[in-house]
């Protein structure tokens, strides 16, 4: 099957041949016929399975189809409406829209909002509205409290990573703004893990929705995983010793804490590896800085809180070390996730303590497997 099958437009078909899509992914191929007839939309795919391309074609396609909105004339009406859990997930999934409506004859006006920086430049770019606006909770009412974006004739809303949203306590803030909307509308629900209406909050917004996909019990089958046991003193020298070793050129290390995460990489530093942490208690400059640089290939290492769990697309890693166990079996398979992207293989190693070892059952058994146990004590890493 090819993307030309599900009736795209030139330019849509242009741009994904232009940004490396070889093909429709399963959950693109499942998502794609219902999303573009208009029908609500319930998905569920593991991470790298290619859930943003599968809202966003049928926005793009939609918009193209009814023609833009003039800038002079729309006002601060917006047509299509994203809202995601995390600032910097809000960047990734506006950069998918810009570089899909790319080649389309009047490219779809993206704007992106999220706390933690100026509102006054997000109040600029929203002057003549926005085909689609990707945003956070948080400052999407700040900006609709000053009159800055109008909701009243949004077309569709999609909710990424709709699950982890209600885990981080935007359930609030999505009543107010699901309060904004019209009522007809298309809704498109993705998530990675499980069926974000399960709780009952979201189920009541859909209209008659295709149910997709399954969660997943286990990362992609192309990711390796082990684990490492390790006393608690000697992790830090395991850690520096799988990546002088491994050859990796990009690698993700997860910790428990924002003061961990500060910690490990000032130590990764001083023992001359390139390493930047990234955790909620920066400002957005230096978590932007900080993604960007090891994007770049500037850092060899971020060593990042649960922050960088969820959603972020880094292609080219090649590993993910839990230097610390997540707190659910369901955050480990997101940490897991993040390598092994689009079918490529990855691996994924945790460097389990004494006191961790229970807790590491407990992933295994939620996962119905047994990984590979390696005594560290029979490496050579001191």
């Amino acid at each position: 099957m090819s993307f030309s099958s599900f009736g795209l437009s030139e330019g849509l078909l242009r741009a994904l041949e232009a940004n490396g899509f070889n093909g429709p992914t399963p959950i693109q191929s499942q998502a794609l016929p219902p999303a573009l007839e208009g029908r609500d939309l319930v998905a569920v795919a593991p991470t790298g399975s290619g859930k943003t391309a599968a809202f966003a074609l049928p926005i793009l396609q939609r918009i193209e189809r009814s023609a833009p909105s003039a800038p002079e004339a729309a006002g601060n009406r917006v047509r299509a409406l994203v809202l995601v859990p995390t600032r910097e997930l809000a960047a990734q999934v506006g950069e998918v829209f810009t570089g899909l409506a790319r080649f389309q004859p009047v490219p779809a006006r993206t704007r992106i909002v999220f706390g933690g920086v100026s509102v006054n430049p997000q109040m600029m770019a929203l002057r003549g509205g926005a085909d689609v606006l990707v945003a956070t909770p948080g400052r999407l009412l700040d900006l609709v409290g000053r009159n800055a974006a109008r909701l009243g004739q949004v077309e569709i809303l999609v909710l990424d990573e709709a699950d982890r949203m209600l885990d981080l306590g935007f359930r609030e803030e999505l009543e107010q703004i699901l309060a904004l909307l019209p009522a007809r509308r298309q809704n498109l629900l993705f998530s990675a893990t499980t069926d974000p209406t399960a709780g009952g909050m979201l189920a009541g917004m859909l209209r008659d929705p295709v149910q997709l996909g399954v969660a997943a019990a286990q990362p992609p089958q192309g990711i390796r995983q082990r684990v490492y046991l390790v006393s608690q003193a000697d992790k830090g020298p395991l850690l520096r010793h799988l990546i002088e070793k491994g050859g990796w050129d990009q690698v993700l290390v997860f910790v428990a804490s924002h003061h961990r995460a500060d910690a490990v990489a000032r130590k990764l530093q001083n023992h001359g590896i390139a390493a930047e942490a990234l955790h909620g208690e920066q400002s957005q400059g230096a978590r932007t800085g900080a993604l960007a640089d090891f994007k770049a290939g500037g850092a060899r290492v971020l060593v990042a809180t649960d922050l960088a769990a969820r959603g972020l697309d880094l292609e080219r890693l090649a590993c993910v070390i839990n230097y610390e166990l997540p707190r659910s079996p369901k955050d480990y398979l997101h940490r897991a996730g993040r390598t092994g992207r689009a079918g490529a293989e990855g691996l994924a190693l945790s460097l389990v303590a004494p006191d961790e070892r229970q807790h590491m059952n407990l992933i295994e058994k939620r996962m119905g497997c047994r990984l590979p146990h390696l005594d560290a004590a029979d490496m050579s890493y001191v």
